[in-house]
């Protein structure tokens, strides 16, 4: 077993004529720098609020939205599209237009809405892809379902989907509830 007693005095031998070292001349440390202001989360969190207490869309005004694809059939409440873009409704069944001509997604699209009416489905996603494939890389589907969709009398609203369920290539649609 070690001598704990030599191993101190050896240690006290070695460290004997040591010096503490002189002080560093150094400023004094500043005050933390305030926190970053969340400008862009101010601004998200004001449209939301303005998004809130404005009107329903009428379907001329939706059409002409721009970018993101949205509709509210006249006389619903913007709640309506407040909760399909937050996934109130569980989608029931799905749509790919990959690779389908205008005229073949059209005829795909009315057929899929009518045997989405004829199961009483109330949420579907149609898939229009992003437009990377196309001559002009544009979603030429992507402007043609806003004409078709809002022409419907069983869609009571459209939203883009979350990214998980296809982002900017995709939309959720909410149908009319079947008696």
């Amino acid at each position: 077993m070690p001598d704990l007693e030599s191993d101190d005095e050896d240690f006290r031998k070695a460290v004997a004529d040591v010096q503490p070292l002189k002080p560093l001349r150094r400023a004094a440390s500043r005050k933390a720098p305030p926190p970053p202001l969340p400008i862009q989360t101010m601004l998200d969190e004001q449209a939301a609020l303005l998004e809130s207490v404005e009107r329903p869309f009428t379907p001329e005004e939706a059409l002409e939205t721009g970018e993101e694809l949205t509709y509210l059939r006249e006389g619903l409440s913007r709640l309506v599209l407040r909760r399909l873009r937050r996934g109130h409704w569980v989608v029931q069944a799905a749509l790919d237009l990959h690779g389908l001509n205008r005229t073949q997604a059209a005829l795909a699209v009315s057929e899929f809405l009518r045997e989405a009416d004829r199961r009483h489905l109330r949420c579907v996603r149609i898939v229009h892809g992003k437009g990377l494939g196309s001559k002009n890389r544009e979603p030429v589907l992507k402007g043609k379902l806003r004409d078709w969709l809002a022409k419907r009398n069983e869609v009571l609203a459209y939203c883009q989907a979350p990214a998980h369920d296809g982002g900017s290539g995709a939309l959720l649609v909410l149908l009319k509830a079947q008696r």
